[in-house]
């Protein structure tokens, strides 16, 4: 599935050094304002005990993990919504992605310049926030005149979808983005054709400085961007970018030792992947047989034939059957023949609805 997460920030905060440890690539990072210029983008594996598990279960001749993309979107400064600095490029890039990842800065460097000259991890937030309301405010006013003067003409579709673009207007006016809005089912289904920068889901990036990373208490710059993320109902997760550029360069076994040097569990890389994923709403099955083991990606809410169209067109045209059994039933009992034997696979029809975890043999005919 092609959805991606959008890494944003404000210059200068740490945006293409965790884009470098995400993928290895090597996306320029400078200490001055656009070393990023075109987007990056960067397709990383999506980490998962799992798959692991199914391999020496199955013993396959390759295992193939589920992938995820992310892109590296330059930094916003103030203004942006009028063009300021790169600004319409850069709402661009934002305008295509799925998430928001919004990098804060949460260290004191004085050898890394900060864009407004002091570190205040609050007005970063606010800054890109509000460039991204006045963007979509702007979009707003734009296409309502026209939609009004439709309804004006007794139109009912217009005048239903006028009066969602004046709840928007209004919202956006109080400084509230989309996403924090409350609609309908009915209104739900407008707002989604609207495309507006402020309905996609974010989720805020804490990078802090390395020996900060076991002993978040101490760091005030992190509290005030938990503080804030939690009014909004947005989630926080805190990576030390350079320190996570450092593991990228490590094999399984160096990282897990330079982890455990550090006092934590997992890196923050695999905690953003991870939180990213859930953030739109992805989830996982698998396929397994010796040929290969293989995790797919799914939209939560698609059916057994949409998922089997992940796979292949064919697929979901001639889809018969999903003989299905949950990775934890399959888990505990061993192997296929004993699940089966055991009543735990099933064979799902047109109107399954698909389950992280679910472990999956497609019956088809075209």
């Amino acid at each position: 599935m092609a959805l991606t997460a959008g890494i944003v920030g404000l210059p200068n905060v740490g945006k293409s050094t965790l884009f470098n440890a995400i993928t290895k690539a090597g996306a320029v990072a400078a200490n001055y304002p656009f070393a990023t210029i075109d987007p990056n983008v960067g397709i990383v594996e999506v980490p998962d005990a799992r798959l692991d598990t199914l391999t020496e279960m199955v013993n396959p001749k390759k295992t193939i993990p589920t992938a995820f993309e992310f892109t590296d979107i330059a930094g916003i400064v103030k203004g942006a919504s009028k063009g300021e600095g790169l600004g319409n490029k850069f709402l661009a890039n934002i305008r295509e992605v799925d998430a928001i990842c919004q990098v804060v800065r949460a260290f004191d460097d004085e050898n890394v310049t900060h864009v407004s000259g002091k570190i205040d991890p609050i007005e970063d937030m606010e800054t890109i926030n509000l460039e991204l309301i006045l963007a979509d405010l702007e979009s707003v006013e734009k296409r309502l005149p026209r939609v009004e003067k439709m309804a004006r003409q007794k139109d009912k579709a217009a005048e239903a979808e006028a009066a969602v673009l004046q709840k928007i207007k209004e919202g956006l006016e109080n400084e509230t983005p989309v996403r924090a809005l409350n609609f309908t089912d009915e209104e739900e289904k407008a707002v989604k054709h609207f495309h507006l920068l402020t309905q996609k889901p974010v989720l805020y990036v804490a990078n802090v400085a390395e020996g900060e990373l076991s002993a978040l208490e101490g760091n005030e710059n992190y509290k005030r961007i938990k503080e804030y993320a939690d009014q909004e109902g947005s989630e926080v997760v805190v990576i030390s970018a350079k320190v996570e550029e450092e593991i990228a360069a490590l094999d399984e076994e160096e990282k897990e030792m330079f982890l455990e040097e550090l006092g934590i569990s997992e890196s923050g890389l695999d905690k953003l992947i991870k939180t990213s994923y859930d953030l739109l709403g992805l989830a996982t099955y698998f396929t397994a047989g010796e040929p290969e083991v293989k995790a797919w990606t799914f939209k939560q809410g698609m059916t057994a034939p949409e998922c089997a169209g992940i796979i292949h067109t064919d697929f979901q045209k001639g889809f018969i059957r999903a003989e299905t059994v949950s990775y934890d039933d399959l888990v505990e009992n061993g192997n296929m023949v004993k699940a089966k034997e055991a009543g735990k696979v099933r064979l799902e029809g047109k109107e399954y609805l698909m389950k992280d975890g679910d472990v999956v043999h497609f019956r088809f005919n075209v």
